[in-house]
């Protein structure tokens, strides 16, 4: 049986880079407005959902949002893209060898799990120079809420391998107690790694069957991630 691995991006995986000054530009390119965004709380969130919160914040109705969301994406992502060289992403410690070493074991699966749309998950993935392939992916491009990101990927994994992939052999890795929340929704195993905004208590009292400090010790988060 594949295990599957679905990594959260901002926190878990890299940090840095200028992803907000271009979401902030994005905003105000399109809508005139990026309501409070110096105070808003990103963690955990899809980027259209953020977008929307900040908008509503500004007194935005929804159908004018809607509307504007094709040109905001397009503006973020070609911002973001002109920003990146300057102030590029950064790979937390310990990830390239860990996801080398789990591309190179039999019973795992690489994936992504994130809140940001697939275009900006690969900018920053390139960014911070990750390289290894991720089998699938769901993305803030695909659902607006993160709780509803879980069944996307599970679908994708099942199509790729020709069969069912039981909740218990998927395993989401984050930073943020709604990258656990998302994961107990549907039945998955969760690790939370406190590498990110919230502690290790935060992150066992979300609910995780797993917290980790961060993901140094390759040969130890290799065994948590194949027995958890």
């Amino acid at each position: 049986m594949n295990r599957l691995i679905l990594f959260d991006i901002d926190g878990t995986l890299l940090s840095g880079g200028p992803a907000k000054d271009a979401f902030h530009q994005g905003l105000l390119s399109v809508f005139g407005t990026a309501g409070p965004i110096e105070a808003w709380e990103f963690s955990g969130k899809t980027d259209p959902q953020i977008a929307r919160e900040l908008l509503r914040e500004a007194g935005l109705e929804d159908p004018h949002i809607d509307e504007g969301f094709p040109r905001l994406w397009e503006n973020y992502l070609r911002d973001l893209e002109a920003l990146v060289p300057e102030r590029p992403f950064r790979s937390l410690l310990g990830v390239t060898s860990l996801l080398e070493a789990l591309e190179a074991e039999a019973w795992a699966r690489l994936g992504l799990l994130t809140g940001n749309l697939e275009g900006g998950a690969r900018v920053k993935l390139r960014s911070a120079e990750i390289r290894v392939p991720f089998a699938v992916g769901a993305f803030g491009s695909d659902r607006e809420e993160r709780n509803d990101l879980p069944p996307v990927a599970m679908s994708r994994a099942s199509r790729i391998w020709g069969e069912p992939l039981p909740p218990e052999e998927v395993v989401i890795v984050g930073d943020t107690p709604r990258d656990v929340e998302c994961g107990l929704a549907h039945g998955t195993r969760t690790v939370g790694v406190a590498t990110g905004r919230f502690s290790a208590d935060e992150l066992a009292r979300a609910g995780a069957h797993l917290v980790l400090d961060d993901l140094t010790d390759t040969a130890e988060v290799l065994r948590h991630l194949r027995d958890c």
